[in-house]
């Protein structure tokens, strides 16, 4: 008899998920036939897109209230357990570019948007949204802008709502139409110079290229034919690393951040480069030539760094 019920219970349970799955194809199908009939020119894999954006919004706000719960109690937890969470609302609203201490100008070259396709492109706002998050956290931001800000890196980034009013400088023009050419360097791993430390009140350009290795050393042939100076992170100096020298933007963004902030590089290098790159340090912590970091004070690049 108990073998009986056990058979009967799955049973119904069945017919109920089959009852369940027929309603929600039924409802699919209604919800495809609607959008059918209201986008006649749209294909099934539009059609997909278009549906799995409407059951987002319908969970939007469900999402919003989960998130707000976990940071409820992520705020209770560290205050339970007398750990920081970083500077306040308050703080961060202060913590601006124009009060900053630091004037070392960071600008990310985005004239490479017709050299990547959309998912590149949208990697790269990734990287920009981690630049800007990790700026805005600074005590002491940098001075942080987009050059060359238009064509397909702009309609990406659209998508953010409210990005207009973050504490950036959009710039339309390319990096030589807004600062002096004497004030930028750009980064490049292919150069041969090494850059020792963090010039005060220069201008160091990111280029923002996501590009897989397809347009190896094309920032480092851009600068050479501008004629602008150009140098890369003495990575070589103190780590050795068993893959590629090439950095994400905002590994390199973070890297300058934190050696702004007083870090030396081999303990910017080891707090920002991830697992994956394997990075040994050459020197341990404190021994001599580790010390090169920001000089506030230095106004003059040194003309046997850079060419």
């Amino acid at each position: 008899m108990d073998n009986q019920k056990d058979v009967n219970d799955i049973e119904k349970i069945e017919n109920n998920t089959q009852d369940v799955n027929t309603c929600e194809q039924k409802t699919s199908f209604n919800i495809d036939k609607k959008l059918s009939e209201l986008n006649p020119n749209l294909s099934k894999r539009q059609l997909k897109k278009v549906k799995k954006r409407e059951k987002w919004l319908e969970r939007k706000f469900e999402l919003r209230l989960r998130e707000r719960e976990k940071a409820r109690q992520k705020r209770a937890f560290a205050r339970a357990n007398n750990i920081s969470l970083g500077p306040s609302r308050k703080a961060l609203k202060r913590s601006t570019m124009a009060e900053s201490s630091c004037k070392i100008g960071v600008t990310i070259d985005l004239s490479f948007g017709d050299l990547m396709i959309d998912k590149d492109i949208a990697k790269l706002t990734k990287q920009i949204l981690r630049c800007y998050t990790l700026n805005r956290r600074a005590v002491a931001p940098m001075q942080f802008s987009l050059t060359s800000f238009g064509g397909k890196s702009k309609a990406d980034m659209q998508k953010h709502n409210g990005y207009e009013h973050w504490d950036v400088k959009f710039h339309a023009e390319p990096y030589l139409n807004i600062y002096p050419k004497e004030k930028v360097i750009y980064l490049t791993s292919e150069s041969e110079n090494i850059i020792t430390h963090l010039e005060h009140d220069y201008v160091y350009v990111i280029g923002g290229l996501v590009d897989h290795n397809s347009h190896k050393g094309l920032c480092h042939k851009l600068a050479v034919q501008a004629e602008i100076r150009h140098g890369r992170l003495p990575l070589d100096k103190f780590l050795r690393m068993k893959a590629r020298k090439v950095l994400t933007v905002d590994h390199v963004f973070e890297i300058l951040l934190r050696v702004s902030e007083g870090k030396t590089w081999q303990e910017a290098f080891l707090q920002v480069l991830p697992e994956r790159k394997n990075a040994q340090l050459i020197l341990p912590l404190g021994e001599k030539g580790t010390s090169d970091t920001y000089h506030k004070n230095t106004d003059v690049l040194h003309t046997n760094i850079y060419t």
